[in-house]
């Protein structure tokens, strides 16, 4: 911890109208979330499946060898067709004839087959200091990190308290995270968000810096989260927000 520190004292007195006031650090709570969630793959219609909708929806088809006699393709081809369409719900038997449903209906039009894959799960970290999913990796303990007092605007009932998040902030946090995936004219997307889980909380290193810039006379921080690896504007505007005041009189009334 001690090099880290010493690394962001030195980019910081760069700036020689910059003078560093106090430093310190502390811990910041990050929840581990697992979400359980159903992607789904999207690719680019085929013509033989484009063929077979537009005959469902033009023409009274009643199995895969009249249908298979129609386009003049393999009547195997039809069959494994007929069989996908079926599971994914895009066609349905309606008075012994194939009919299109509403789902086949919209991907004929969009062009865009739509198919469901397995359950799948992955873990994202929330910070309710943030109110928002943080992207990032839990890394090794750092020497002395045990020993760092909680980050002091940290929710009180931050270790019993029910998180609270919408689920399209779930589903952004997986996209984040590479969830949504892109191959050629293959793409796969979340498309319902099964569970989510409470697994633990870490205590995530930060460093706090509280500057004064002489020439403009302007008291603020600068916080350096280790999750993220950057300086962390949230944290920052909180710690001015509530101390900009106190710092002056404390530092700067003498």
């Amino acid at each position: 911890m001690q090099n880290l520190e010493k690394r962001l004292k030195n980019e910081l007195q760069q700036n020689n109208k910059v003078k560093i006031l106090n430093s310190s650090s502390w811990s910041l709570p990050i929840h581990s979330i697992e979400v359980e969630y159903k992607p789904v793959k999207r690719t680019k219609m085929d013509v033989l499946m484009k063929m077979m909708l537009i005959a469902f929806q033009k023409a009274e088809i009643v199995d895969a060898v009249q249908l298979s006699e129609l386009l003049l393709v393999e009547q195997l081809f039809v069959e494994d067709l007929i069989n996908i369409m079926k599971r994914t719900g895009l066609i349905e038997n309606r008075d012994d004839l194939f009919s299109l449903t509403n789902k086949g209906y919209q991907q004929l039009e969009n062009g865009i087959f739509e198919e469901e894959q397995e359950m799948e799960s992955q873990v994202i970290l929330y910070s309710t200091s943030h109110e928002s999913f943080l992207n990032g990796d839990i890394k090794p303990a750092m020497d002395g990190e045990d020993e760092l007092v909680t980050y002091r605007y940290v929710k009180e009932d931050y270790l019993d308290a029910e998180l609270s998040f919408e689920n399209e902030q779930v589903i952004d946090a997986l996209k984040t995270k590479e969830v949504k995936k892109e191959e050629a004219d293959v793409q796969v997307v979340i498309s319902e968000i099964q569970s989510t889980t409470e697994l633990y909380i870490d205590d995530i290193p930060c460093f706090e810096f509280i500057l004064h810039n002489k020439e403009e006379d302007i008291l603020y921080a600068r916080v350096w989260n280790t999750l993220l690896e950057r300086w962390d504007e949230k944290l920052e505007n909180q710690l001015n927000e509530k101390q900009r005041v106190a710092w002056r009189e404390k530092y700067l009334s003498k």
